[in-house]
């Protein structure tokens, strides 16, 4: 009796395995708090320099605020520079070592210290201006 139940339960597990969730997005709810590395796709400065919005995947967003400013990356030709050390997600403030360095090769970065990490709902995201949008 047992040997049978073990096996209709096995036989049972592939069916559950390959049922697939439609993902369903709200634009009431944010994008999750973290995200894997390699979906960070792109990024673009607010023009006081105190934050920047993030695109990580297909279609989710945060906004990244700073401690201070960090006018560097509103700099023509400046690029991010990222290094993360052995996580595979950003989920906080903590997760972020950024530096800014302009694509003259001048040699010079400039640190930017990240104070917050806020996931955008899909209603945000629509909100920024679209010369600001990742």
């Amino acid at each position: 009796m047992m040997r049978t139940t073990i096996l209709a339960a096995a036989a049972c597990l592939p069916l559950v395995a390959c049922q697939q969730t439609p993902e369903i997005v709200d634009a009431n709810q944010p994008a999750p708090q973290c995200f894997p590395v390699s979906d960070f796709r792109s990024w673009r400065a607010t023009p006081d320099a105190k934050s920047m919005y993030v695109r990580t995947g297909l279609n989710r967003f945060y906004r990244v605020d700073f401690a201070g400013t960090c006018p560097a990356l509103n700099w023509p030709g400046s690029f991010l520079i990222t290094t993360f050390r052995g996580q595979s997600s950003i989920c906080s403030k903590l997760d972020w070592d950024l530096k800014v360095a302009d694509s003259g090769g001048a040699g010079i970065s400039v640190p930017c210290i990240v104070d917050k990490m806020t996931p955008l709902t899909p209603a945000e995201a629509a909100a920024i201006p679209d010369k600001y949008r990742p």
